[in-house]
Parts: structure tokens; C-alpha cells; sequence
């Protein structure tokens, strides 16, 4: 009978192990491993204001090694892979629009758009239909591919491609431009439906104004309607799945 007792006691206490161990387990994973960085700035002089991150997290996905900081707004539908790094600490705001998608191991971030309070002019572009200033502003359906940089001051207009490895910085780029892998983009403004052959180097805007015109036989034209079509979808998914 005691021995009876004693192996029951010992069963309960081994199946309360197993379950703590697994309840801990479930705890890590969710919480701790599969949740993305997602932090608020602090204050100093070039952040007078303490801001976090603003998603939808009913419809984006952040992957958990990826990191978004301070000042960024993100629209509904946006997929963000592993190891990309969207940091709105320094320069602000940054702001990612609709079904936009940013690859793995993309880095967004910008200069410094104050001091001690006063606005720094120069580090900020505006946006001509939201009619406000931004250190980086990604409209909607925008593909940042693999690796790629936007260094704001930085404006990337609706429908555009920026091919894999390639930096964009000081810069203006109109919609339904394709940016072709490991391309050089500073201190230019491109024009829209204009493309850019892989690993140019745009510095002027003399090189920009001569870039050619995305025509029909562009074996690019439909690039980045493909990317986002499938990467807005992996968002839903994803989210679905796992959560934001």
C-alpha cells in the first residue's frame, strides 16, 4: 500500500515537473524568443521626445530578429525579415507605408533632425502628399530587397524597387522607379517610372536627370509587383500564425 502511495506521489510531482517545464517552455518561445525588438527611444539632445514604434499587430509581421526603435510608424500589411534594423533614434520620424516589404538584413535609419529642440532644416525631406517632413518616409507597396541601406534624409515613393545591396541616402527617389542590385543613390533626385542598371553609381543630378525611362520591353517593369504581392501576403500569414 505505502509503495503504492510512493509511486503515485512520485508520478504526480514527475508530471508537475513536466508541465511547469513546458508551461516555461511556451512562456520563452512566445514571449521571449518570438517577439521582435521593438523598443522606445530615450531622451538626449538629438530625441527630445520619448517614442515608440506604432505597427498595425492585426496585419504586420516582425520577424522576432528584427529590431524597430523610437520614432517609426509602420502601415497595415508590412513584412519585415529576419535582421533588418529600422531605427527611428537618431533621425525622425521614419515612416513605412502599406504592403511594403523590408528584406532581410535591411538597414533604415537617418541623421540627426534635432538638437537640444531646435529642428535641423537640412536633415528632414518633405513629402509632397502627406505634406510632411520626414528623416525617412517608404510609401506604400515599396520592396526594399536584401541588404539594402536608406540613409534618410531619405524619400522612397509608392511602387518602387531597391535592389539588393544597394544605398540610398540624402536622396529622392518617385514612384515606380526599380533601383537594381548593389546601385549607389546620394544626394540626387530620380524622376518616375526610371530605373537605374546594378552597380551604378548615381551621384549627381546631372547622371540622375539621364537615367533611363522604364519602358515596356524593361525586362524589370513588373519586378516589384511580384515582390510585394507575395511578401504582403507572407505578412497575413505570418501574423496569423505567430502574431506581429
Amino acid at each position: 500500500m505505502n509503495n503504492n502511495k510512493s509511486l503515485g506521489n512520485f508520478i504526480l510531482i514527475f508530471s508537475s515537473q513536466i508541465l511547469i517545464s513546458v508551461l516555461l517552455i511556451f512562456i520563452y518561445h512566445k514571449y521571449i524568443i518570438e517577439k521582435p525588438h521593438i523598443l522606445e527611444t530615450g531622451n538626449n539632445s538629438f530625441t527630445s521626445e520619448i517614442s515608440r514604434p506604432n505597427l498595425d499587430t492585426k496585419t504586420d509581421y516582425i520577424h522576432p530578429t528584427a529590431s524597430i526603435i523610437g520614432k517609426v510608424f509602420i502601415g497595415h500589411q508590412v513584412f519585415v525579415a529576419p535582421q533588418a534594423s529600422i531605427r527611428g533614434d537618431e533621425g525622425v520620424p521614419i515612416y513605412i507605408g502599406d504592403k511594403a516589404n523590408i528584406q532581410d538584413g535591411v538597414v533604415i535609419h537617418a541623421l540627426e533632425t534635432e538638437e537640444h529642440g531646435e529642428e535641423i532644416k537640412n536633415h528632414l525631406l518633405e513629402e509632397h502628399k502627406l505634406h510632411k517632413k520626414f528623416a525617412v518616409y517608404i510609401g506604400n507597396k515599396v520592396s526594399l530587397a536584401h541588404q539594402s541601406q536608406v540613409h534618410g534624409p531619405a524619400i522612397i515613393e509608392d511602387n518602387t524597387f531597391i535592389g539588393m545591396q544597394a544605398f540610398v541616402f540624402n536622396s529622392v527617389i518617385e514612384e515606380n522607379c526599380v533601383i537594381e542590385p548593389a546601385s549607389v543613390i546620394i544626394g540626387v533626385h530620380i524622376p518616375k517610372n526610371h530605373y537605374v542598371k546594378a552597380g551604378s553609381i548615381i551621384t549627381s543630378q546631372a547622371l540622375a536627370d539621364a537615367l533611363p525611362i522604364i519602358s515596356e520591353d524593361y525586362q524589370y517593369k513588373n519586378i516589384n509587383k511580384a515582390v510585394t504581392g507575395v511578401n504582403s501576403q507572407l505578412a497575413i500569414t505570418y501574423n496569423k500564425k505567430y502574431g506581429y
